[in-house]
């Protein structure tokens, strides 16, 4: 179990096709302390560098959503990925 199976599981559960957690809130879903890197927009970014395995980038894709960190530098928002047909 990485550290973000939290966050993934959390995000399997949500009905919403978009919304925002702050910091803190996700601090408190995965019960540990965010890096120093998490205040970085590329560390958020889903789509950056795909072949470099990031836990918690594989977390939010795995729960079908992309994450992108807000311009307030305290919060991300997750936005579902829309199913191909």
């Amino acid at each position: 179990m990485n550290d973000y199976d939290t966050l993934r599981d959390y995000l399997m559960r949500q009905k919403q096709t978009e919304f925002v957690l702050s910091f803190e809130q996700i601090e408190e879903i995965i019960g540990a302390a965010l890096p120093r890197a998490a205040n970085r927009a590329s560390w958020w970014d889903s789509l950056r560098s795909p072949d470099i395995q990031m836990p918690q980038r594989e977390a939010c894709l795995a729960a079908g959503f992309v994450a992108t960190r807000m311009p307030d530098g305290q919060s991300v928002r997750f936005t579902r990925k829309k199913q191909r047909r």
